[in-house]
């Protein structure tokens, strides 16, 4: 995983202390602003939805996804100014309240648990209805998408290959190899719900062996690739999946909880015209989809824009 994913992980996962980009914080709070005034069904008042501002947090598939949404607002001739790279969800879910930005593209798993540390919801549904239930007042949800950015099971294309393994193929399908496979993570995986205790309670595997690498980083991608580890704990779009060819298993008992991508948007901020070209993208967006992105931008080093704009286009929306 390149360090810009790597970094994902503890800014989707922080429930711990703010961090606090001031500089582009005081910037947003001075200059930001929306002009113009169209009726807005998300609030049942008055919205500034002919000029949003999309948000992106500080790592590089967040901009990926505020260039997507941003540039589908403007293919329906809405005003998008862009503020991407601005820091961790303490300091953005702050600026979404008081309206710096309006928009800004979540993931439904790490904000509820940001919100409420102690749910466990059991179906995408139900993930909305917690996030809503304990959601600042001047905010919203958006539908969510099928894409998601999550743990995952993933083996490599050797273990793939000797034991029939695809991406259709399930992680209760190690259940009687597992035992001849050792697994790589990061060290509290051993120890986590989310981890070995829930692979052996919720899928009855008992691996050969554990590895502790890192949290879906460089450690864990190699020891991957040369079949140090032949199972390991992967995001759902690492970009070292494409390029690898590393197999990630289903987790159709949802283990592994849910982290869809998921517009949040300012009550007001935004028209129904918007909110409607937001959830068309989002309907549009799967994971492969967005690994696939991904790989473009972070591997391919191509535009984040571009890509946007790229993809846009080939679905209808740009």
């Amino acid at each position: 995983m390149t360090y810009t994913t790597h970094i994902s992980r503890s800014i989707r996962r922080n429930r711990g202390a703010a961090v606090v980009a001031l500089a582009a914080a005081t910037a947003l709070l001075a200059g930001c602003s929306s002009s113009g005034k169209s009726d807005d069904p998300l609030s049942g008042g008055k919205a500034s939805g002919d000029s949003v501002v999309v948000g992106s947090n500080n790592f590089a598939e967040s901009t990926l996804l505020a260039d997507i949404y941003g540039e589908a607002l403007k293919a329906k001739g809405i005003k998008v100014t862009y503020k991407p790279n601005i820091g961790s969800r303490e300091t953005t879910y702050g600026l979404l309240k008081n309206g710096s930005i309006s928009v800004l593209p979540e993931y439904n798993g790490a904000l509820l648990a940001y919100l409420d540390s102690k749910a466990a919801p059991k179906t995408v549904e139900e993930t909305t209805s917690a996030i809503e239930a304990k959601l600042d007042s001047k905010l919203t949800l958006l539908r969510p998408s099928p894409a998601q950015n999550k743990d995952s099971v993933t083996v490599n294309p050797a273990t793939a290959a000797k034991y029939h393994l695809t991406g259709k193929s399930s992680i209760a399908d190690l259940k009687d190899i597992a035992k001849d496979l050792v697994i790589g993570a990061s060290p509290e995986f051993q120890t986590r719900q989310q981890g070995l205790v829930g692979l052996k309670s919720v899928y009855g595997l008992q691996f050969k062996s554990f590895k502790a690498l890192d949290a879906g980083g460089p450690l864990t991608q190699t020891a991957l690739k040369k079949n140090a580890v032949q199972v390991a704990d992967l995001f759902t779009t690492d970009t070292t999946i494409s390029q690898e060819k590393f197999v990630v298993l289903q987790d159709p008992k949802n283990l592994f909880g849910f982290e869809n991508v998921q517009p949040l948007v300012q009550k007001g901020g935004l028209s129904k015209k918007g909110a409607d070209a937001l959830d068309a993208v989002s309907a549009k967006l799967d994971t492969a989809t967005l690994l696939d992105l991904d790989t473009q931008v972070q591997s391919q080093k191509k535009d984040p824009l571009e890509v946007a704009k790229t993809w846009l286009k080939s679905t209808g929306l740009g």
